[in-house]
């Protein structure tokens, strides 16, 4: 009996060939619609009964009688904890022991095709080794098993929220369909967001689009706000995801002849380079940087077109305000938008200022679909809330300590230096430069999540900071000479050493991960 990761290694799999992960909900019956020779294929529990896999997987022992001569027939290996669960509870037997009686598990081993590997949820290690975590079901223990391998890029059919099987398994229903007492199968999409984060896996069902392609509107001066947003954005995200700043692009925006005609931000028409960008193909996100996300941005993803080419937020009934345009799913296939044609027609009076930015009047079909939770303004609730915009540009949280919802964008600032996603010296340099507020660099070190309530030693930090945005109505002095003057870079450097010290203990009790970003690493 070996381990996975010895199978692993010694077999000479690639860890660069894709894996799919086969589970029993409903996409499992999408599998006829792909290719799955180009995967290597692993099963979670009764799925290797319809077809032939590289790797059958089950965490509960009671799966191999369920599964019976399908195991010996349509897997080349099978694989289970060194303890695996019994009735969805942890065993107390090791997956030698219950070989020695067990005959299907007998001839596996005898034939060298049962493989095992540590699970978290057991007391019994078999050696030194990796330890697989799960907490919520089997499909979370198959990506950290896949990720700990090594592999990049994982697959999945049959992975699926809700509360169903795929028709293949109607006889199961009333025997395994969520067993383990959980309320849906939607709970494995927080482990599997975890997973990740922490990795960099390359993960996706392979019924939907992906990566998640996210433009954000935004200038140099928000890039804080930018990566404080794709963490966010990343934490809650059960599939991989694309954070682009649509600044960094490398489309020159011509300038409309008529001043009123003129974009009303340095980012009103970085939207409309969305499908150039994305080759005018497949889905696209458009949000503003002055956002945080609480929820799986697969939710918005995966929203139904259902003929339009773009999709915005409603607003609540008696609102008064139109649909919001800030978060849109454009359908880049269909929008054959191109820059220079956009200003040419408003300089031509095709349509006005407003019928482009507040209509999208160069889309056929606009359909306001999102539910207004992905755009709250200025709004906070835990259980409905999926993304805050910070409209209020005087009291944004890397500019102001007076937000009330500013504990929020700090404490997701703090625990992306934690996880490594940036670091203390990019977060001074952003100070220094006048982007964000000093006293930031203080509720780092001292990681203080509510600005609302900092000392007076704190505040004085900010006592000459001028935001970006009233720098821009001043004149356009220097940033630095307009904020951060006042500052002796001797108390910036104190804050910092405070700041690198802490973080670094806890990095060394956590033992936590670099998190990958598509953004330029800083």
């Amino acid at each position: 009996m070996r381990s996975f990761f010895e199978w692993f290694q010694g077999e000479g799999v690639d860890p660069n060939k894709p894996w799919l992960i086969l589970g029993k909900g409903p996409s499992f019956s999408k599998r006829n619609q792909f290719d799955l020779t180009a995967y290597s294929t692993l099963s979670l529990n009764h799925a290797v009964r319809e077809l032939p896999v590289t790797v059958a997987h089950m965490i509960d022992y009671n799966v191999v009688d369920g599964c019976g001569e399908a195991l010996l027939a349509n897997a080349r290996y099978v694989l289970l904890p060194w303890v695996p669960h019994i009735d969805n509870v942890p065993g107390s037997e090791t997956l030698a022991e219950l070989a020695r009686r067990h005959q299907i598990l007998r001839r596996l081993d005898e034939q060298g095709r049962l493989l095992y590997y540590n699970l978290s949820t057991a007391r019994k290690r078999n050696r030194e080794g990796p330890v697989v975590r799960v907490r919520y079901f089997s499909a979370d223990a198959a990506v950290n098993l896949l990720a700990t391998a090594g592999v990049r890029k994982v697959r999945s059919l049959g992975i699926d929220g809700g509360i169903t099987y795929s028709g293949e398994f109607d006889d199961l229903k009333d025997k395994t369909l969520l067993a383990n007492t959980r309320d849906s199968f939607d709970k494995q999409f927080q482990e599997i967001a975890r997973s990740i984060l922490a990795t960099g896996i390359d993960y996706a069902p392979l019924d939907i689009e992906s990566p998640v392609r996210i433009y954000v509107g935004a200038t140099e001066a928000q890039m804080l706000a930018v990566k404080v947003l794709e963490y966010s954005i990343r934490k809650h995200a059960s599939m991989s995801v694309e954070v682009y700043p649509l600044h960094r692009c490398e489309i020159e925006i011509p300038m409309p002849k008529d001043p009123e005609s003129r974009p009303r931000t340095p980012f009103s028409f970085q939207r409309f380079l969305i499908p150039a960008l994305a080759g005018h193909r497949g889905r696209a996100i458009y949000v503003d940087s002055d956002m945080q996300v609480f929820a799986d941005i697969r939710r918005l993803w995966t929203l139904p077109f259902d003929g339009a080419d773009l999709l915005t937020v409603h607003e609540p009934e008696n609102s008064g305000r139109r649909p919001q345009v800030s978060v849109m799913i454009l359908n880049c296939g269909s929008l054959e938008w191109r820059i220079e044609d956009i200003v040419e027609k408003l300089d031509d009076k095709r349509f006005t200022y407003e019928q482009l930015m507040y209509e999208m009047a160069l889309a056929k079909t606009v359909r306001a679909s999102i539910s207004p939770v992905w755009n709250s303004l200025e709004r906070y609730d835990e259980a409905e809330t999926a993304l805050i915009h910070y409209t209020d540009m005087p009291t944004q949280p890397w500019v102001s300590r007076r937000n009330r919802l500013g504990y929020l964008w700090v404490r997701d600032l703090i625990e992306a230096v934690d996880a490594g996603f940036m670091t203390i010296s990019y977060v001074r340099e952003q100070v220094a430069k006048g982007f964000v507020r000093p006293s930031l660099l203080y509720q780092l070190a001292r990681r203080r999540e509510n600005p609302i309530d900092l000392p007076v030693a704190a505040r004085l930090m900010d006592r000459k900071f001028l935001p970006p945005y009233r720098n821009v109505e001043s004149g356009g002095k220097k940033l630095k000479e307009c904020s951060t003057a006042f500052l002796d870079d001797l108390a910036l450097k104190y804050y910092e050493k405070i700041a690198v010290s802490i973080l670094a203990k806890k990095k060394r009790k956590s033992r936590s991960q670099v998190i990958p970003s598509t953004l330029t690493a800083v």
